[in-house]
């Protein structure tokens, strides 16, 4: 072959190879690059050139009929097959990938979810695809690497004896132990990625890299399958390549330089490889950039090609001085990283640091500090050898926290667009790394960031979490999100599409499929609460009257009172976010109506387990019903709570909780309570329905024992008449009750015992008032409140 056929295998994520592999670009002068890539996607090299391109971005592809069957190819700044690019369309050279296209990759998928093997050509092997092997069709996946750690499944160990250790499964290791370093990692970052110096290295890479696949273990079966039909097309996009063009530069894993070199052309005929492409699918697949972090480009993220520290790789991108200057410009980021987050890092730490990493570095026969030095040199200087800031140096700079964008030109589903164009418009930029906001929903541009966040929840697209509503001292019209934005949300965004254009359509008609597949009244209620804070009035509609329907049909009572606090929260938000909550009030006042009708049935004869969620439903019972502040269905519920308080057969944990109810409501007075006490702990009450009577009174409140005499003393007088043997009974459970009060409530408690019976508390010493000062602060705070004079 008369053309001349540069090969280039690097590591995908390699700033050493990038920048090596820029100096042979411009040395060469190819006439086409060809990239291991996804075949077909060329098309959206277009916008590489765009300075709203801003790595690390990805392609994304996906099946049409399956979105989150999807495939990511990601490219940092410091990537090789991204500086090949950015080469390329720079001196007008063109690009072509030569991977297999992403309909095989995405078939390859579906193929691994099923358990099935890979489609091989006939009499071309029987290597199987299986789950254990095969990308994740939901987790980021991407071409195989070296080190290949983890894109390919761990290679199959030659059997060892008690003499021999095992061989490592890594390849690259055993040149990591024969140049004397613990893994392959630290190898290639030492040996290549930290060195980036010239163009010789790509010789010795490939020279290496037969010696590997040469006295290397067999691989998997199912990934040499896999391997055998990449490598084929890889070849069969060489040779097309071969006949237009006469200086040909070939980017790809370093893997596989040895089944693309002229030995390897003319060792497998263009009949064998046809063969194994012969069937390809025909799937129907659509590709797209979208943004991506540094964190999913680490290899702890799941992706199978990543790095141990993409930050770290950044920075040796942008800092192609001195190996020292570069280990100085670290250790000043290093330093800005703790003293933003209030920890001590003098000047003389990074000078002790910066000469251990040197005095490392020599005794191990190193011509700089690289990374493994220049972290021993951290944690022991910077650090005091505590590892808790080395967890905050690794999460903020080895990792980094960058999110790339991409033009608005890229093709996009119209539900995306929406998304995008709400955020611009509320000031919501996604980010990386995790951040808290506060919303007051009394400003309309915070409400309007509520409803979009409330939206892509119900799309279960969990860009926020609520991480606290309602109940602070800031009141009920603030929300606290913790926001982080992941790239795989892109693919749950174009699985919604389907649903609607827009966020508003799509978690609607999500809404609506979820109403149609709820079984349960208490999850269509709290889907009418979610529908509401998401702002959707027709699926308020909707799912109300699915809700009125359900409930006219079940005549479980307690069912239908776990179904009222969602409901309640309609009223909670509904002036603040300017939503009607009067459509559900006569479906909570009808649903509280027929559960107290047949309340007292439903109590009878519980077990302790159904007795203890019966008790937590009626607690969350009451307090919705408080929140509904409607009068006569307040005084039906507390009738019907006297009812079950006073009967014989309700359960006696849930007869006490309910009293309890009553009691704070002012529904029975002092004498009632002291006969129901009497009753439930008198004398010849068994002493287990007792204690756990005292368990649902008390109701994990001690309140009522520091303020009321009388309940104090029937209690103590029940606990002192016990017998020995009823004591042992009824102690675990008293105990039980007891250690649910605030330790506050339980040392006051103490205090009461110590004074003993009959002894009254020390006098409160009144304080004396100035009610002329006093009175001076009424209008102001009259204002505040909302209160007239």
């Amino acid at each position: 072959m008369s053309q001349s056929v540069s090969l280039f295998g690097v590591r995908h994520h390699g700033p050493g190879c990038a920048r090596s592999l820029l100096a042979a670009l411009h040395a060469l002068q190819p006439d086409c690059v060809l990239i291991e890539g996804p075949t077909g996607t060329e098309a959206l090299l277009t916008h590489v050139s765009d300075p709203a391109m801003v790595p690390p971005v990805a392609l994304l592809s996906y099946s049409v009929d399956d979105p989150q069957l999807a495939v990511f190819h990601p490219y940092a700044l410091f990537s090789p097959e991204w500086q090949a690019l950015q080469w390329a369309r720079e001196a007008g050279v063109p690009v072509q990938f030569i991977d297999v296209p992403p309909a095989l990759s995405l078939e390859w998928q579906q193929q691994a979810k099923a358990g099935q093997a890979p489609s091989m050509a006939e009499g071309e092997g029987e290597g199987d695809l299986d789950a254990a092997t095969a990308e994740d069709t939901t987790a980021v996946t991407g071409p195989d690497d070296l080190p290949a750690v983890s894109t390919d499944a761990p290679l199959e160990e030659a059997p060892a004896t008690d003499a021999d250790p095992p061989l490592p499964s890594d390849p690259l290791d055993w040149l990591a132990r024969a140049a004397g370093y613990g893994d392959g990692e630290a190898w290639w970052n030492h040996m290549v990625e930290e060195r980036g110096d010239g163009q010789d290295l790509f010789a010795a890479i490939a020279e290496a890299m037969h010696e590997v696949r040469a006295h290397a273990p067999p691989r998997p079966s199912a990934r040499a399958a896999q391997d055998a039909i990449r490598e084929a097309h890889m070849r069969a996009g060489l040779r097309a390549a071969c006949k237009q063009y006469q200086r040909i530069a070939v980017v790809c894993g370093a893997w596989h330089v040895p089944a693309l070199d002229a030995a390897a052309l003319a060792a497998h005929s263009v009949a064998a490889d046809n063969r194994l492409l012969k069937g390809m699918p025909k799937r129907k697949t659509q590709s797209t950039w979208v943004p991506w972090t540094y964190r999913h480009l680490s290899a702890g993220s799941g992706y199978g090609a990543g790095v141990d520290a993409p930050g770290w790789y950044d920075h040796l991108w942008r800092n192609a001085g001195a190996r020292h200057q570069r280990a100085i410009g670290w250790y000043a980021r290093v330093a800005g990283l703790l003293r933003e987050s209030g920890l001590d890092c003098s000047s003389a730490h990074l000078i002790e640091a910066a000469r251990l990493a040197d005095t490392l570095a020599a005794m191990r026969e190193r011509p700089a500090p690289g990374l493994e030095e220049i972290n021993d040199a951290t944690r022991s200087v910077i650090c005091n050898g505590d590892d808790t800031p080395m967890h905050l140096i690794r999460d903020r700079l080895l990792l980094g926290d960058a999110l790339g964008s991409v033009p608005p030109a890229v093709p996009v589903v119209p539900l995306q667009r929406d998304l995008e164009a709400q955020q611009k418009r509320l000031r919501l930029k996604p980010e990386a790394l995790a951040r808290t906001l506060d919303l007051d929903l009394r400003g309309d541009t915070d409400l309007q960031r509520s409803h979009l966040l409330h939206r892509l929840a119900l799309l279960d697209i969990p860009w926020g979490q609520l991480t606290h509503a309602g109940n602070s001292a800031r009141g009920t019209f603030h929300e606290y999100w913790q926001l982080a934005w992941q790239p795989h949300f892109q693919v749950d965004l174009i699985d919604a599409s389907r649903l609607g254009q827009t966020l508003a359509a799509a978690a609607s008609q999500r809404a609506l499929e979820e109403a149609r597949h709820a079984t349960q009244l208490p999850v269509l209620s709290a889907l009418v609460d979610r529908v509401l804070l998401a702002n959707l009035p027709e699926a308020v509609s909707a799912i109300a009257s699915e809700l009125e329907a359900r409930a006219a049909t079940d005549a479980d009572p307690l069912t239908l009172l776990d179904a009222l606090p969602a409901l309640a929260n309609v009223y909670r938000y509904g002036n603040v976010r300017r939503t009607e909550g009067e459509q559900v009030a006569h479906l909570f006042d009808g649903m509280l109506q027929r559960a107290c009708i047949g309340l007292t049935i439903a109590l009878c004869d519980l077990d302790d387990g159904r007795a203890e969620q019966a008790r937590e439903t009626l607690l969350a019972a009451d307090r919705a019903i408080a929140l509904r502040g409607d009068e006569a269905g307040q005084q039906t519920w507390r009738r019907s709570l006297a009812t079950v308080a006073l009967s014989t057969t309700t359960s006696a944990l849930v007869a006490g909780a309910g009293t309890r109810l009553l009691l704070d409501a002012g529904y029975l007075d002092g004498t009632q309570v002291d006969l129901q006490l009497q009753r439930a702990l008198s004398a010849g009450a068994e002493p287990l329905p007792a204690a756990q009577w005292l368990d649902g009174f008390l109701n994990r409140n001690a309140t009522v024992l520091l303020h009321d005499d009388a309940v104090w003393h029937l209690i103590d007088a029940w606990v002192c008449g016990l017998t020995d043997e009823h004591l042992v009974q009824v102690l675990p459970l008293v105990r039980r009750t007891f250690a649910e009060f605030e330790a506050a409530e339980r040392r006051d408690l103490g205090e009461r015992v110590k004074r003993g019976v009959g002894v009254a508390p020390a006098p409160v010493v009144e304080s004396t008032w100035n009610t002329a000062r006093a009175e001076r602060a009424l209008p102001m705070l009259r204002e505040l409140f909302g209160v007239d004079a």
